[in-house]
């Protein structure tokens, strides 16, 4: 090497240089695990794959972790259950009960109780095999008794009114749940809260009953407009009213029942 090239000055570095930084690899880190995300991983899995597909290793999965590491946060399957169960209650609350107003705050209830099942697939068959007299649901069951007591309603009735309301919705929505799925199989998504196939169904139904032998099928022909309804919305509305309308004849005094004559359903708010 010559005296020359060893005295050649190194370039400056150019400005853009001098600006660019080293690049470094980072890693976006996870957010903690919490019992939140696991419960948010379990809904995540079973809309996804339903209630037969959900498993403790699916949702592990769901959240890049072990499954060792979901049992910090749950004792088990029938425990995340249980606490998906309970996180669709969260937000709501019955209001004061008023006798004036108690069928009203009834349909309000069971209106309310139909959104949250379909608001996840298979949230009916979940309910079903949950009873509601955990801590964090007491509160609500106490609510629905003091609606039904505060309107008068005795005690071995009030009793069951709970109960026959909630079988009702989550047989109800379970029912609606069978067919999105039987919708999804054939092709449909599924995601319709009415039932997605019915319209058609619906026609056939209604025009097979009217060509049945009108000696061996009579009241079936006379009802065959009516026996089949189009709107899911319409028939949980009035199988709640024929519940309420059952219910009130049990209430002391005349006319308790009230308006009998009139089989319609009071509108949906919403």
């Amino acid at each position: 090497m010559t005296d020359e090239a060893a005295e050649t000055p190194t370039p400056a570095p150019s400005p853009w240089e001098r600006e660019r930084r080293a690049r470094t690899h980072v890693t976006p880190s996870r957010p903690p695990l919490s019992r939140e995300r696991v419960v948010e991983a379990a809904f995540a899995v079973l809309d996804r794959q339903g209630l037969d597909g959900l498993s403790m290793r699916q949702v592990a999965a769901e959240l890049g972790v072990t499954v060792s590491a979901l049992y910090a946060y749950v004792s088990s399957k029938d425990d995340l259950l249980e606490l998906m169960y309970t996180r669709l209650f969260d937000g709501f609350a019955l209001p004061e009960p008023d006798p004036e107003r108690w069928r009203e705050q009834v349909r309000d209830y069971a209106r309310a109780g139909r959104r949250r099942l379909l608001s996840h697939r298979d949230m009916a068959r979940i309910a079903m095999a949950h009873v509601p007299f955990t801590a964090e649901l007491l509160p609500h069951v106490e609510a629905l008794l003091a609606i039904f007591r505060t309107a008068g309603l005795p005690d071995r009735i009030a009793a069951e009114a709970g109960d026959l309301i909630s079988t009702y919705i989550d047989g109800f929505v379970l029912e609606e749940g069978m067919w999105q799925d039987r919708a999804a199989r054939h092709g449909g998504d599924g995601s319709s809260l009415a039932r997605p196939d019915w319209s058609g169904m619906a026609d056939e139904m209604r025009e097979y009953f009217a060509s049945l032998p009108a000696a061996e099928f009579p009241h079936l022909r006379a009802l065959a407009g009516l026996i089949v309804s189009d709107s899911s919305d319409e028939r949980f509305d009035t199988g709640v009213e024929i519940i309420l309308r059952g219910l009130a004849s049990y209430l002391p005094g005349p006319g308790a029942a009230g308006g009998a004559g009139d089989a319609r359903p009071a509108p949906d708010p919403t």
